[in-house]
């Protein structure tokens, strides 16, 4: 028999689910939701009535907030859908690398070269990013990248000049 105390756990998640589930007719317009295994948010929704077999169907339209591609789907009311739990997070940008990565510091002091421009950025091309870079750095401002998360997919969504600390 083992001892209450010989047990071994490990453990490399921090516990916290990438989605939870919430019931279909709970869901509201510019709520974020799964649709085909991505985390999208919700630009329209409409319900059926009732039909002979007894369920309201509610149809959601919803953009990839990665990507900005359209899904759709019918689910009835009372059935639960996935929601994303969507993160945001801002850091400061240093600098933007040739090949389009960014270079980005946290609060802590640490920096991250993992995130590369898309499509979804505001702005998205290098030009305007360094830029932007440039005449915050002249107006003794920062710039900050607003870098979204969900379902282990991480992109900077936007930039926007802030008061350096």
């Amino acid at each position: 028999m083992a001892e209450a105390g010989d047990h071994e756990f490990e453990s490399t998640q921090s516990g916290a689910s990438e989605t939870f589930p919430q019931q279909c007719s709970a869901l509201r317009k510019n709520g974020f939701v799964v649709l085909k295994g991505k985390a999208c948010k919700i630009v329209d929704m409409s319900t059926s009535k009732t039909g002979k077999h007894g369920h309201a169907k509610v149809h959601l339209v919803g953009l990839d907030i990665f990507t900005g591609k359209k899904y759709e789907d019918i689910c009835p009311s009372t059935h639960n859908m996935q929601v994303p739990n969507v993160s945001r997070i801002e850091y400061e940008v240093i600098d933007l690398s040739e090949d389009g990565f960014f270079s980005l510091m946290t609060d802590d002091g640490n920096t991250r070269d993992d995130l590369k421009i898309t499509e979804n950025c505001t702005p998205n091309s290098p030009e305007a990013i360094r830029e932007l870079l440039k005449s915050s750095e002249q107006a003794g401002e920062r710039l900050v990248a607003t870098v979204w998360k969900a379902l282990g997919e991480e992109v900077v969504k936007e930039l926007k000049s802030g008061k350096a600390n």
